[in-house]
Parts: C-alpha cells; structure tokens; sequence
C-alpha cells in the first residue's frame, strides 16, 4: 500500500532503517533525492536560470546534488547557502562533490524569469523562518518565481500543514518515499502546487516495519470492504437504514440523508418523522418508506420490528433533550437477531445536542455493545463537543481528529476542504479530492446518508466514513460549478458504478 502518509520523525526512521539495512548509504538516498528533484527542474524548466537554496541539513544535502547535476547538463545554476553543514555528514559530502561555488543566502539575488529549487528545510522544520531564509522567500514572492520545493516548501510545517510564518509558495513539490499529512492539510496542500512523489530506494518493506497509522484517503484504503450485492441478495440483506426527521419546517435534510443512503446501496431506507411532519415527508418521498417516530416507544419498536441496520440522526431535527433522548436509545438498543445495530451517524443537530453533556454520548458510545458512533463535525460542531482539544493551538487538525476520536470512542470525521477521519484506534486518514462546490448547503446531510448506507451494508465504520468522504467528494468534484447537494445522489451512481466495477475486479 502506497497511501500512508508519514510525519517527519517517521521520515526520518524510513531513513534510518534504509541505510542500516542497506545496501544504500546516506549519501545514496540523498544523490536519488536530488536526482529526482534535478530530472523535474529539467523537465519542466530546460532553459532557465536556476537559483538553489541550500540549508544545512540533509534538506540542503539535497540542493547540492540537484546543482551538482544541473550544472553538468549545462543549465545556468547559482547556488546560495544559509551555513555550511555539519562536518561528516552526508551533506558535507554532497557539498564537497558539488562543482558550484556556493554564495551566502545573505546575499541572494535575482530577476524574474528565473526560477528557485527550494532546498532549505524541507519537511522537518518547526520553527518559523527568519533573517536570510526569511528574505529569500520575500525575494522570490515579490517576483512571482516558480518555486520547486525538495520535500516540502520551507516554512510549512510537515506535521500540520501550517505555516509556520513566511513561507514558499511552491509551483511544484518533490518529496521522497511517502507523502507527509503537510502535504494534504491546509494550507501546505496549496503551498505545495503540483506534488510529485519520487522512489529513491526506501522499500516497501521499510515502510512496513514503521506501522503507519496515517494514510491518505484514497480507494486503496478501503475498496477491499466496498459492498457489492450478491447475486441472489434482497432489500433487508443489503441493509435497513433509518434516517430521523425533523419537523415539518425542517424535513428537507433527512430526505437527502435518506436518498443518499439508498443511493450507496442500503436495501431499505425509512424516514423516521414526528407526527406533524409525516404529511410533508409523504408528499417528497417515493422509494423511501415512512414511519411515525415522536418518542423512544415509537423508535424501539421500529428497531424491534424492523431490524434497522444503520440510522442518521441530525440533520434538521432540532437541538434538545429529545435528540438526546433518541440518539442514546439507538446506541443503547441490542435488537438484532443477528447482533446489533451497525452504526449511528450523528450529524447537525445531533452533535450539537450534546454540547452540554458530551462524557454521556461518549460513554454510550464506548459500551462494548454499542452500535459504531460516527461523529461528522464541521469545525464549530467539533468545538461544541471537543472545546479544549479545537483550542489548542499545539495540535494539528490531524491530532485533533485522532484525540477526540479517541476521547469519543467514535470515528470522527473532521469535516473541511481537508476532512480528515480518524478511528479510537489510532488510525487517521486524510481526504485530499475536496472540490469547493460541495461548500453548499446540505452537502453534509448527504455524507451522513452515505455512511450509514455503506455501514448498513456491513462495511466496517472507518472504512465506511472514509469511503464516503472520498465518493462524496468525488461526486462533488465530477459535477463542478452549479451543484446543489439535491444534485448530489445522483451525481454518485457513475462514482458507485466505477466503485463496483473496481471491486468486483479485485483480488479477494
């Protein structure tokens, strides 16, 4: 698997391990890093000047390779360096091979038309840039020179994405191995422009021995658990979702969560309405069934009747003791013949219901025979129930998803143009297909929907969040300007429809 994502400090053991097992040294994977880099300057820039910015560490080891080969390919090349590196290290090696005169970083200078390979912290940097690395950054920005950045640009944090202060703005990114969570989290995702990621000997199975815990959420991290029917299945065996509706001047989201829901396959769909909501729901819905559900009697018997596979409890349903009421019943409910209930997607209303006891949701949650609880927070619903960990500005927004899944006993999916989910286990993955059109109202009904669809069908609650993030966004994305989230089941049939065909086609 490709996906995983790795922190610097995981970077730097890739390293380690690299070089204790062999047969590469330091100063191997170092001349494959700069190599790659140089082959992308070529590439995309055969006849400019270039300006190297060379730091004092294996980041900046990088830089001198990359001059070292473009000056050998006869390409216009001034190297500028922020300090010499430490003596012994396969930088110092680097820089003794390397046939370019290196002048001060102090000193750069340039003109437009140039372009800048970015070599002066990479990825592992924590602290902001100053004096001369700060400068060159300002030189670069006011001439608007296409940057290429060595692992990640200077100034981004590779833990968090932020900047850490001034920073490069990249036109393309060369990292090494394995992209890094700075690379996916805003802002980094856009400060890197294009991301090339170059082989330079680190194996699989060096990667391996790390047990990453951080992936990137692609199709590989969970096409394995797509359900795809059976040939002799029927409704109830693909599953029963119930989606819980507000009043009658509040349907409209639990409808979309419905259809979304059927859209991803559930087998059966069942609105659950108030009384006073059941005319309106009846006049929008078709496929979707209907059911009375104004107090947990009304709920426990359509749970013991029925056998619900999944539910939706949030969107549109008003905030209050009896959202509560109805969330805790579904978590609290040992029903099924076969097991229990799959999982409670609690979204909107349902989240913010709880602002005031959230330790009750989260000690429902962690029962041993408690239905999986999604969690689907935008960031001022994850700041209602987390209002210590969405305040501490140590944490990442990846840290942040991962301590209050954790704390939570849930999968939390921390919504944004960089949504990240993570599991009470530990793991997290990152979604990087975010398209700016899902920005609309009543998007995040529909996710809900998805979930609880895919959970419905058996697919395991992380693996099943993470799917329909990326489906969601995918649909979103192929759509483009215009899209409406009531555009957004139907935009998903030709991203399910690939979805199966993928799965179907896979190795068991």
């Amino acid at each position: 698997m490709s996906n995983e994502l790795l922190s610097p400090a995981e970077m730097g053991e890739a390293d380690r391990l690299a070089i204790a097992t062999g047969p590469l040294a330091g100063i191997d994977l170092m001349r494959n890093a700069g190599a790659a880099v140089a082959s992308v300057v070529l590439r995309r820039y055969p006849a400019a000047a270039v300006h190297v910015l060379c730091g004092p560490g294996n980041n900046g080891g990088d830089g001198y390779v990359v001059a070292s080969l473009l000056h050998d390919s006869g390409v216009d090349v001034t190297m500028w360096t922020s300090g010499s590196p430490g003596a012994g290290s396969d930088a110092a090696l680097a820089a003794s091979e390397c046939p370019v005169e290196p002048r001060p970083l102090s000193a750069f200078a340039t003109k437009a038309g140039a372009i800048v390979v970015d070599a002066l912290y990479g990825a592992g940097l924590s602290k902001p840039l100053a004096g001369d690395a700060a400068r060159a950054v300002e030189v670069a920005t006011d001439l608007n020179l296409p940057v290429i950045a060595v692992d990640l640009p200077s100034g981004v944090s590779g833990e968090s994405g932020q900047s850490l202060g001034q920073a490069f703005r990249a036109r393309i990114t060369v990292t090494f191995a394995r992209k890094k969570p700075g690379h996916l989290l805003l802002p980094g995702r856009e400060m890197c422009g294009e991301l090339v990621l170059a082989d330079i000997g680190i194996g699989d199975g060096i990667i391996a021995q790390l047990e990453p815990r951080t992936f990137e959420n692609t199709q590989s991290l969970w096409i394995g658990n797509f359900p795809v029917p059976a040939v002799d299945a029927h409704k109830y065996r693909r599953g029963h979702v119930g989606v819980f509706s507000g009043g009658p001047s509040a349907t409209g989201a639990a409808r979309l969560s419905a259809l979304a829901a059927a859209r991803s396959g559930a087998g059966a769909v069942t609105v659950l309405s108030p009384a006073n909501g059941l005319q309106v729901n009846a006049a929008h819905l078709t496929s979707i069934m209907l059911r009375k559900a104004d107090s947990i009697a009304d709920v426990q018997e359509f749970i013991a009747g029925r056998r619900p596979s999944a539910f939706v409890l949030g969107p549109g349903f008003g905030v209050g003791e009896k959202a509560r009421d109805f969330g805790l019943a579904v978590l609290g409910a040992e029903q099924r013949q076969d097991g229990r209930i799959d999982g409670l997607v609690l979204d909107a209303d349902g989240i913010t219901a709880f602002r005031e006891a959230p330790n009750i949701l989260f000690e429902a949650a962690r029962h041993p025979n408690a239905p999986a609880l999604v969690l689907t927070p935008h960031e001022g619903e994850f700041a209602r129930l987390f209002a210590d960990i969405a305040g501490d500005k140590n944490l990442s927004k990846l840290a942040k998803a991962r301590t209050a899944a954790k704390r939570a006993g849930a999968i939390v999916v921390y919504k944004g143009a960089d949504t990240v989910i993570a599991a009470p286990d530990g793991r997290a993955a990152i979604n990087g297909n975010g398209a700016p059109w899902l920005a609309t109202a009543g998007s995040g009904d529909v996710l809900s929907g998805i979930i609880a669809g895919l959970m419905a069908q058996g697919m395991p609650g992380f693996e099943a969040a993470c799917a329909a993030v990326w489906i969601h966004a995918e649909a979103g994305r192929r759509f483009g300007p215009g899209l409406i989230a009531e555009d957004l089941p139907l935009a998903l049939v030709p991203v399910l429809r690939e979805l199966a065909e993928t799965r179907n086609g896979a190795a068991p």
